[in-house]
């Protein structure tokens, strides 16, 4: 089966979803062949139906293709259905055609497989921790990310909610911290903004969120330079942004001299996502001078990591 590279799908929308007992009996309903019709259980008749698509989908590249597509895109497509998507129940069949519910729901599964990228269905981040919320809304717009935010707030209190969500800031990716950060400033009130202000001495992570939220009066550390840089292009990098935008976030309409100063400082912190960055500017940074000051960090970065270990 052909498969997609994560770093190069931006993050997906989430999807909305029947329950399973629906989309099983959408499953016994579809006009498959007869040895073909799944038995058992809603999850068991799932499982066997997601199975058998995933092996009729990899004998047929084109088939796999189309089907991604049409879940990418989100949109009605005129012309022929393809026969088989139609036979496995993965199309609605009037023109323009769209994915069914079990088109999406497979098209989510393949996705999964290929990519490992986990795209989220709506409603499903209610029962989670702050965490995994967060992490979930990365590739949420308005207004689904407050339907999903009240979701997960309901038999919550505000309060500890709020709590919560700070209490994860340090220790989640970069653009799930940066989700907390705008959710805690604009959702969450007075108490959302006051647990970011008591995080705001935090090492590292307060120069984020000063950053973020615009604390003139907290201003990074020289060793925290390099941190908030990093975590800030790291953000749009893990979204799925453009490159010219990551490198515009480090660039900040300097010239090549200071970008290739700029980025030499990077080696020094310790972000997790660092390499990644300068990997970045090595292959796409326009200007010479600025790629090889990248690969020198980058050297510099693994020197220092082989000391630290």
């Amino acid at each position: 089966m052909s498969s997609y590279d994560d770093d190069t799908l931006p993050l997906q929308p989430p999807v909305r979803l029947p329950d399973k007992a629906t989309l099983a009996a959408a499953v016994r309903a579809a006009p498959l062949a007869a040895e073909l019709k799944p038995e058992g259980d809603d999850a068991e008749v799932l499982a066997a139906w997601a199975d058998h698509c995933r092996e009729r989908l990899a004998a047929d590249e084109g088939l796999l293709l189309e089907l991604i597509r049409l879940f990418l895109s989100r949109e009605p497509l005129k012309g022929d259905v393809p026969e088989t998507l139609s036979g496995l129940g993965l199309v609605r069949h009037a023109e323009p055609y769209t994915l069914s519910w079990l088109g999406l729901w497979a098209a989510r599964l393949i996705i999964a497989d290929t990519t490992g990228q986990d795209i989220p269905v709506m409603g499903s981040l209610a029962d989670g921790d702050a965490a995994a919320l967060l992490h979930g809304l990365r590739s949420y717009p308005e207004p689904e990310r407050g339907e999903e935010l009240a979701g997960w707030l309901k038999g919550r209190d505000a309060d500890a909610a709020a709590a919560e969500i700070a209490s994860v800031l340090g220790t989640v990716s970069p653009l799930s911290r940066a989700v907390g950060v705008e959710l805690l400033a604009s959702d969450f009130g007075e108490d959302g903004r006051q647990a970011l202000s008591r995080l705001l001495e935090e090492p590292k992570l307060g120069a984020v969120i000063a950053a973020r939220t615009g604390r003139e009066e907290r201003q990074p550390a020289p060793d925290e330079i390099a941190w908030v840089l990093v975590d800030m292009a790291a953000a749009l990098l893990e979204f799925g942004g453009e490159t010219g935008e990551v490198i515009d976030s480090i660039a900040m309409g300097m010239g090549a001299e200071e970008q290739a100063g700029t980025i030499a400082i990077l080696a020094f912190g310790d972000h997790p996502w660092t390499g990644r960055v300068l990997q970045l500017f090595i292959d796409h940074h326009p200007d010479e001078r600025v790629a090889a000051a990248a690969r020198k960090a980058l050297r510099r970065l693994r020197g220092l990591a082989d000391i630290r270990a």
